[in-house]
């Protein structure tokens, strides 16, 4: 038995939250799993993991063996990763996740410059709306757009954008310009879902953060598709400008109660504090903001 390997095995399983799952991300046979985790069962004479025809859960023992041996993991990671760079060769796969528009829109030049600067390091790219969790290993990197951070993190922002609410001039023309907030609610609404701001709109008042439910008749989770929706006279829609700047660059949208928009949101690149950071991780994130500094998506602190 490959000691190693089937820690490796194990502690994916507990992350995946199952046997099939790490099969195909190691590309092995499901009867492989299961026979590396039996392995490890039997040199360490306990149960690991209780298993049931739908779901694994770990036993005592194998809560205490999981930390550990994730412990044990990152610490020779770190090693391999320490000592590899001693040759000052960047490279290796890092693993981003990133918001579905930012990444589609922006990340893929950012990218592609990066690369030229670094061909060894391989970029797979992970692109929703959904926050992750980083200790589970499945990302290196998480990219945020938000106006708050959660606690265990390193954070820098790498670009801002801000809320934006859009119409179409057509729209506009039909249904009236709604020039107050609680003018909205006579308006159909086209509403961005999975946001930090749930089923809300928000808006600026002064030093007050004014919170609009809005009856919305058509929802997406994706900027683009509902700047789309809007520039074809469906509603109203509040998207980040970084969705709608092309529409509204072609006078497909316009932008409307603008004297209540939020400050900007910063984006962030997030990751996991440890001892030492490779350099694949870190020289992405440097790169990451002087490059959209350089496209003025940033302003000084």
């Amino acid at each position: 038995m490959n000691k190693l390997t089937a820690m490796r095995v194990f502690c994916r399983s507990v992350e995946l939250g199952g046997l099939a799952a790490v099969a195909r991300e190691m590309n092995l046979s499901a009867m492989m799993v299961s026979k590396h985790v039996a392995q490890l069962e039997d040199a360490l004479g306990v149960a690991l993991l209780n298993r049931t025809t739908r779901q694994i859960s770990l036993t005592e023992a194998g809560e205490i063996y999981y930390y550990r041996s994730k412990q044990l993991l990152d610490d020779f990671s770190e090693l391999e990763e320490s000592t590899s760079q001693l040759g000052r060769q960047v490279k290796g796969t890092l693993k981003i996740s990133a918001p579905i528009d930012f990444g589609g829109l922006f990340m893929v030049p950012a990218i592609d410059a990066y690369q030229r600067h670094y061909p060894d390091v391989k970029i797979l790219m992970t692109l929703h709306n959904s926050a992750v969790d980083l200790s589970k290993g499945s990302f290196d990197l998480s990219l945020l757009v938000t106006d708050s951070l959660d606690l265990g993190v390193v954070a820098r922002k790498i670009a801002e954008t801000r809320l934006g609410t859009y119409a179409a001039p057509s729209y506009l023309q039909t249904a009236g310009t709604p020039t107050q907030i609680a003018q909205l609610s006579q308006h159909r609404c086209l509403h961005y879902m999975d946001t930090p701001h749930k089923d809300y709109w928000q808006f600026k008042l002064g030093t007050e953060t004014i919170k609009f439910r809005p009856n919305w008749h058509f929802a997406a989770n994706n900027g683009r598709a509902l700047c789309q929706a809007a520039a074809l006279g469906m509603g109203i829609t509040q998207t980040p400008e970084i969705s709608a700047t092309h529409y509204v660059a072609l006078g497909q949208l316009v932008e409307v109660l603008p004297e209540f928009s939020l400050p900007p949101l910063a984006i962030y690149a997030t990751y996991l504090q440890r001892r030492f950071l490779p350099a694949k991780l870190t020289t992405f994130v440097d790169f990451m903001v002087k490059y959209f500094a350089a496209q003025g998506m940033t302003t000084p602190p």
